[in-house]
């Protein structure tokens, strides 16, 4: 920018200077924003910084600012409040001022004082002008001390004037109601109170003395007694001391008897004893604290003296060789004490210092009287009377009224309805029972057998339950701690002993194979091996050989008992005259054999109970080969007569 300091010359080129020192040429803004609105300003410097002649106030507008008051614009300015007015209950509430005084006070009728000197302390109290009077409570005095006067306006004159803080000074006399009061000396809070009043106070005086008082605090005279042996010397010198023993009443051989705990008092004063009760929270005895008073107790009574009636009259010497002193009570010993044996077992510290000053006795050690437990007695169960399982039995002798032993809930709920069969027969040297079969129940969710035995017609044996659902216990385990059969017990060839019956297991279902199978690990290997030969054996090819095997071991007697004990089981089935057209319908051969997985299919259309034991052996009897079932021996069954 080319500027042109020099006035007069005209604005021409050659001319005009440039001012070297301006660097800035930019226009001053003109608007701005503010709280986000936008506001104009008028530009006060133009470009090159040089300020512009207008826009600014002249000379004369900044005197008229400066002389101009704020009064003319914005009026008279308020007055401040005046200070909150504090009334002197509030200002002066709980400030008390405190002088220590006394009075002198005339003894007329005393041979030992002629006036007595009572010290008092004055309190006035700020807040209302009040005072007080009150002095402090001196023991054994005599004297009917602590407030003497009231808390009120004390006159100071007869014309009603009241006394005010600024009559009260140190070293000074007050009268009041007539008794003039002498002020020593005042607390500290008093001397700063007085003191910022601009009150100058009297140096402190001492506090006067009572002379009696004083009198009192000298030694007295000690008067020596001539004899050995005085009363009042016992008792003046072993006042409040007594020997403290504890001790046991053992009355556990009487009937109703126990051991109960008293605590022996002597005292050395008088040489009384006193025997006294402890009780126990909630020991069931009335609270007496006493069980003997306090008295002297004879130790040797002279011989005339036995029928001396001591429940009337009180014994004296005259009656009494020895009395009970302080050397009869020894730690460790028994005493009798009016017909009653206590054992001193422990005493007090101070009892033990008594003993190791007087009779030299230093070794004083507590007795432990405390009864040990005896050892709890084992229970033992009474021996089995063989009605119903140990564990039911064993619940009359643990509580009073007995509940049933708790059952594995897990173990009932996974194995519902889980039921492991087997064919046995019994191991008799009876040639009788040599052919009767028995068909075994193990349920795994109770672990409990039972035992069917299928009815054979003209073997004069009845046939049908032979064991209710229970537990077996093991041959080898012992009455206390019974060891029951369980499943692992039971595989092909294996001897079950229950209630000195013998049986051996022949045969197996289908379930209890694939039960084994999945369950390997609980089965010894001899077990495992029973199930492979059987597997194998109903796998070899020779079903005719196998079904004749079959009819050898049952015989036609026990298929036709079989049939007889289904007919009357399954007397009333809804579908009985319907079985045999069933079966018809798919032999289209008139073989009078289906295939087992159509028979199957044709006994769940018919809701035939194929599940239970007695269906099952019948199916097993009628069994051809492996794939092949002979239906018509089956009908016979759920028919009225043969077919």
């Amino acid at each position: 920018m080319v500027s042109n300091p020099v006035h007069g010359l005209p604005f021409l080129p050659g001319s005009s200077f440039r001012d070297p020192t301006k660097t800035a040429f930019h226009r001053s803004q003109t608007l701005g924003y503010r709280n986000g609105y936008a506001v104009v300003r008028r530009p006060t410097v133009g470009i090159g910084g040089d300020r512009l002649p207008v826009n600014q106030l002249s000379q004369a507008e900044l005197d008229e600012l400066a002389n101009k008051a704020p009064v003319l614009t914005y009026g008279q300015p308020k007055q401040a409040p005046p200070a909150e007015f504090i009334p002197a209950h509030v200002a002066f509430d709980k400030k008390v001022l405190k002088f220590d005084a006394y009075f002198q006070e005339d003894v007329p009728m005393s041979t030992e004082e002629h006036y007595r000197i009572r010290q008092v302390n004055i309190y006035y109290y700020l807040e209302d002008d009040s005072m007080s009077v009150m002095e402090p409570v001196v023991e054994n005095s005599g004297i009917l001390q602590g407030k003497l006067i009231k808390r009120q306006r004390l006159a100071k004159n007869d014309q009603g004037n009241h006394y005010h803080w600024k009559d009260l000074n140190r070293g000074i006399n007050i009268t009041i109601y007539g008794r003039t009061f002498r002020l020593v000396d005042c607390d500290r809070f008093t001397q700063v109170f007085l003191e910022s009043q601009g009150i100058e106070l009297n140096p402190p005086e001492k506090m006067a003395l009572d002379p009696y008082t004083e009198l009192r605090k000298q030694p007295l005279r000690k008067y020596v007694t001539p004899s050995d042996f005085d009363q009042l010397k016992q008792f003046l010198t072993f006042d409040k001391q007594v020997l403290r023993f504890y001790a046991i009443w053992d009355d556990t051989d009487s009937m109703f008897g126990e051991c109960r705990n008293y605590i022996i008092h002597y005292y050395l004063m008088d040489d009384t004893v006193e025997i006294r009760e402890v009780h126990e929270r909630n020991d069931g005895r009335d609270p007496f604290p006493l069980l003997m008073n306090r008295q002297r107790m004879p130790k040797v009574l002279v011989e005339n003296a036995k029928n001396f009636p001591q429940c009337v009259l009180e014994i004296s010497d005259q009656e009494v060789l020895e009395w009970y002193t302080a050397k009869d009570f020894i730690v460790g010993k028994p005493i009798t004490i009016l017909g009653r044996t206590f054992f001193i077992y422990d005493c007090d510290p101070f009892t033990r210092q008594y003993y190791k000053e007087k009779f030299g006795i230093s070794d004083l050690p507590r007795i432990d009287v405390s009864k040990k437990e005896p050892p709890p007695v084992k229970q033992e169960l009474p021996p089995y009377n063989g009605y119903g399982l140990v564990e039911d039995s064993a619940q009359n002798c643990f509580v009073l009224i007995p509940k049933a032993p708790k059952k594995d809930v897990m173990k009932m709920l996974m194995d519902d309805n889980k039921v492991l069969r087997y064919l046995a027969a019994l191991d008799s040297p009876i040639p009788e029972d040599k052919d009767r079969r028995f068909v075994f129940s193990y349920f795994l969710a109770s672990d409990m057998i039972s035992i069917f035995e299928p009815p054979v017609r003209n073997s004069g044996i009845i046939g049908g339950k032979y064991l209710g659902r229970t537990k077996v216990v093991k041959p080898s385990s012992s009455v206390e701690n019974p060891i029951y059969y369980g499943p692992t017990d039971f595989f092909i060839g294996a001897v079950i002993e229950v209630f000195g019956h013998r049986f051996i297991i022949l045969d197996t279902d289908d379930y209890v194979l694939k039960y084994m199978e999945s369950n390997a690990a609980q089965y010894s290997p001899e077990a495992l091996l029973s199930i492979q030969n059987r597997v194998q054996k109903r796998e070899a090819p020779a079903p005719e050989l196998e079904n004749k095997q079959t009819k050898e071991d049952l015989g036609e007697q026990e298929l036709e008992a079989l049939i007889d004990t289904i007919q009357k089981q399954l007397k009333h089935h809804p579908c009985k005259d319907n079985i045999r057209e069933a079966f018809q319908i798919y032999d289209k051969e008139a073989s009078g054999y289906v295939d087992k997985e159509m028979f199957f299919k044709i006994c769940d259309s018919l809701h035939l109970p194929v599940d239970d034991s007695l269906i099952k052996e019948l199916i097993r009897v009628c069994s051809h080969g492996e794939d092949k079932i002979n239906y018509s021996n089956f009908v016979r069954a759920f028919s009225n007569g043969p077919g």
